[in-house]
């Protein structure tokens, strides 16, 4: 994941018209804390923001330059307006170079099972422990070829070198199942024809 740089404002006004009007100039609202520090609010520049999000995920470590005063900072919440799509505001977490953090990944399933499979995907995150600047964008689980039956479990998902799994191992990441068959429909209904039939 590369690092990113953004340059941040201090903010001093709170409350929802002082987000407004932040939201206006064109920023988020956003809060740092972590690392036994008081929480520190400041403005991200929200175009840049969501470019990095868009090209590093939600799980984005950034470097930020708050008035000289260098901090990285991992994207650890972020609230999107549910009707307007645009970004409310933003939670960043204090982190240092080396430090091991733990943040869910997303899971993404690829290929195509065997012959008349059905994919059901159990879990969209797995929580790992990694270091902070190490983190996957994604994990991705293949599911070409496999059979009726087959399932992938947390603890065979491949990992990259220095990540160690924090979910269940035994939890159930993705499964191959028959598809429900219609004939127990046909069957019902013709079952309550000839009872009517017998009527």
């Amino acid at each position: 994941m590369s690092e990113v740089r953004l340059s941040v404002e201090p903010r001093t006004e709170f409350g929802k018209g002082a987000a407004r009007r932040t939201r206006r100039a064109g920023k988020i609202p956003a809060v740092l804390y972590g690392h036994g520090s008081d929480p520190r609010h400041f403005a991200l520049p929200a175009i840049e923001f969501a470019r990095v999000v868009r090209e590093n995920g939600s799980n984005a470590v950034i470097t930020l330059d708050l008035e000289g005063s260098i901090e990285l900072a991992l994207t650890k919440t972020i609230v999107v307006h549910p009707l307007k799509n645009y970004i409310e505001h933003v939670d960043l977490l204090v982190v240092k170079r080396g430090e091991k953090i733990i943040v869910d990944v997303p899971v993404v399933v690829t290929g195509n099972p065997g012959p008349g499979g059905l994919v059901n995907q159990d879990v969209d995150t797995l929580q790992v422990e990694v270091e902070a600047l190490h983190i996957p964008e994604q994990f991705e689980v293949s599911i070409e070829g496999l059979e009726i039956g087959s399932q992938v479990l947390a603890s065979q998902v491949q990992l990259p070198e220095g990540a160690t799994l924090v979910t269940d191992p035994e939890s159930l990441v993705v499964a191959v199942n028959e598809p429900q068959r219609e004939e127990a429909d046909d069957d019902a209904e013709s079952g309550t024809e000839s009872a009517e039939a017998a009527e």
